[in-house]
C-alpha cells in the first residue's frame, strides 16, 4: 500500500514511517520542517520505498499530486506544544484548521482514507476522568489563547466527521495523550524531554505550577501500533479513539523520578504558570484516558510503561543530544 504521512519528519511521523516501511508499505512523507527535523528521517532517505517532500501542506498543487498518488493519508502535521500555542496563536489556528481542510478536501476528491491525529486537549479542563470519547468538553474563554489549540483540533474533528457523514469519506480520528519517546524535543514545552535535557546538563528541572497536575504518558511505539491497527479495522471508520496510557503520575513526582534515574545533582524549581506561559494561564489538573473503546475495537493495551519510557528517552538523549 502507498501511504502519505503529513508531518512525516516529526517525532511521531518518523516512527510511523519506520513501522510502515518495515511492514512492506511504500511511504511518502511531507513536512515543512517548522517543527519536524530531517535528522528524524535521515536514515530512511536511501530506502527505495520512502520519499520525502519538503513543503507545506497548504501548497494545494503539491498536495493534490501526493494525495492522488497514495491510498491512505496519516494526517499528523499540526502546531504542537503549549509554548508554541501561547506564543503563536495565529499560526496554531491557521496551520491546524486550514491544513486539515486541504487534506480532507483532496482526500474527498480522490476518496482516500484519512487518519487524523487529534489530541487530549480536546477535553479541555473537564474533571470527569478518565475521559471517554463522547464526554462533554469544558473550555476557558476565548480571551485565553491557551484554548485555541483545543478548539482548532475540535474543528478538525468536526470537519473529518462531517466528510464521513456527508461525503462517505473514510475518516478515523486518533485522540492522542502525551506521546513520548526518542526524537521528541523539549523545544515547545514537552515535559519529559525538557526534564531529561535539564537533568543531563545539570540544570534545575523547571516544574510549572505546583507540580500536582497528573499526566499519563504513552510510548510512541504503542501509539504507532494502535494507529496501524485502526487503519486495518473497517469498523473504526467514522469513529474517534483515545490512544494513550491510563497510568498517571504527578509532574513533581516525574521530576523526582528523572533526577533519580539520571543521577544528576539537579534541583527542582517551581515556576508559576503566569511566568512560564502567560498571565492567567489555565491548565488541566488531570488528563487520563478511558481506553475501553479502542480495546474493544482492536485489543489495544499500552505495552511500554513509564519506567521503560524514561529509560529509553534518557538513553536516547545521552547518545544523541548531549
Amino acid at each position: 500500500m502507498k501511504i502519505l504521512i503529513t508531518g512525516g519528519a516529526g517525532f511521531i511521523g518518523s516512527h510511523l514511517a519506520e513501522h510502515l516501511l518495515r511492514s512492506g508499505h511504500k511511504v511518502c512523507a511531507i513536512d515543512d520542517l517548522s517543527t519536524g527535523r530531517l535528522k528524524n528521517i535521515q536514515h530512511l532517505l536511501n530506502q527505495p520505498d520512502f520519499q520525502m517532500v519538503v513543503e507545506t501542506i497548504l501548497n494545494e498543487t503539491v498536495m493534490d499530486r501526493l494525495v492522488s498518488e497514495n491510498q491512505v493519508i496519516f494526517h499528523l502535521a499540526a502546531a504542537v506544544g503549549v509554548e508554541l500555542i501561547v506564543k503563536s496563536p495565529v499560526e496554531t489556528i491557521e496551520r491546524n484548521v486550514l491544513g486539515t481542510d486541504v487534506v480532507l478536501r483532496l482526500a474527498s476528491r480522490y476518496m482516500r482514507k484519512v487518519l487524523i491525529a487529534s489530541t487530549s486537549e480536546i477535553y479541555g479542563k473537564s474533571e470527569l476522568v478518565p475521559f471517554k470519547e463522547n464526554d462533554d468538553r469544558v473550555l476557558g474563554p476565548t480571551t485565553k489563547s491557551r484554548w485555541s489549540y483545543s478548539c482548532s483540533k475540535a474543528i478538525d474533528e468536526f470537519l473529518a466527521l462531517a466528510y464521513f457523514k456527508e461525503k462517505n469519506l473514510q475518516t478515523i480520528i486518533l485522540r492522542l495523550f502525551n506521546t513520548v519517546g526518542p526524537r521528541q524535543t523539549g523545544r515547545y514545552g514537552m515535559v519529559i524531554p525538557r526534564f531529561v535535557r535539564q537533568a543531563l546538563a545539570g540544570e534545575p528541572l523547571t516544574v510549572y505550577g505546583d507540580g500536582m497536575q497528573i499526566r499519563c504518558f504513552t510510548y510512541v511505539s504503542d501509539v504507532v501500533d494502535a494507529a496501524v491497527k485502526l487503519l486495518d479495522e473497517p469498523k473504526a471508520v467514522g469513529q474517534v479513539f483515545n490512544i494513550g496510557n491510563d497510568q498517571g503520575i504527578s509532574i513533581a513526582e516525574l521530576a523526582e523520578k528523572i533526577i533519580q534515574k539520571t543521577g544528576t545533582k539537579s534541583k527542582i524549581v517551581y515556576i508559576p504558570y503566569d511566568q512560564a506561559y502567560e498571565e492567567g494561564f489555565e491548565d488541566m489538573r488531570i488528563r487520563q484516558p478511558d481506553l475501553s473503546k479502542i480495546f474493544h475495537y482492536v485489543g489495544y493495551k499500552p505495552k511500554v510503561q513509564l519506567e521503560q519510557i524514561l529509560d529509553h528517552v534518557i538513553r536516547h538523549f545521552r547518545e544523541n543530544e548531549i
